[in-house]
Parts: C-alpha cells; sequence; structure tokens
C-alpha cells in the first residue's frame, strides 16, 4: 500500500498486479519479438531477451493505462501454454 500525502488530506492506494503470458520470438534480423496475446495488438522487440522483457512489461502497462483512460474493460489472461508435437 502507499500513502500519499498532501496539505491536509492522507490518500492511500494499493497497486494490483496483473499477470500476463507473453510470447518471445527470434528475429530473423537478430534480437526478440514478444507481445501479450490477451491484449490486441501489444507488442515490441528488443535486441536481447532480458530487453525484450523489459519492453512489454513497459507496452502492458502503457495499454493498461490507455485503457484506463478511455474507460475501456481491462482484459485478464486465460492463456493455457501447451506444446504439441507433429510428425512430418
Amino acid at each position: 500500500m502507499s500513502l500519499v500525502k498532501s496539505s491536509r488530506l492522507c490518500y492511500s492506494f494499493t497497486m494490483k498486479v496483473l499477470n500476463y503470458t507473453v510470447y518471445l520470438q527470434r528475429a530473423d534480423e537478430g534480437g526478440f519479438i514478444v507481445s501479450a496475446p490477451a491484449l490486441p495488438g501489444c507488442r515490441t522487440q528488443g535486441d536481447t531477451k532480458e530487453e525484450a522483457l523489459a519492453m512489454i512489461k513497459d507496452a502492458i502497462e502503457g495499454y493498461i493505462i490507455s485503457l484506463r483512460k478511455h474507460g475501456e474493460p481491462i482484459p485478464t489472461d486465460k492463456a493455457e501454454i501447451e506444446k504439441v508435437s507433429v510428425q512430418v
């Protein structure tokens, strides 16, 4: 919980933690492309895996700020990840 004090009032608020599945893919030209499937269009890239993950966190935060600003609902992530094998 965080406290914000003004000259007369004290406000408290709690930050909610949301978890999103992200998809990392190696880019042909190097680095990584990363997206958050639960948030349509939310994608970015980075030179390293660590940079790409930091960039997607920033992109997700910005996406959610925009949704709140426009009064839109914030999607939850209901993704299930499975790998399948195919014979070719």
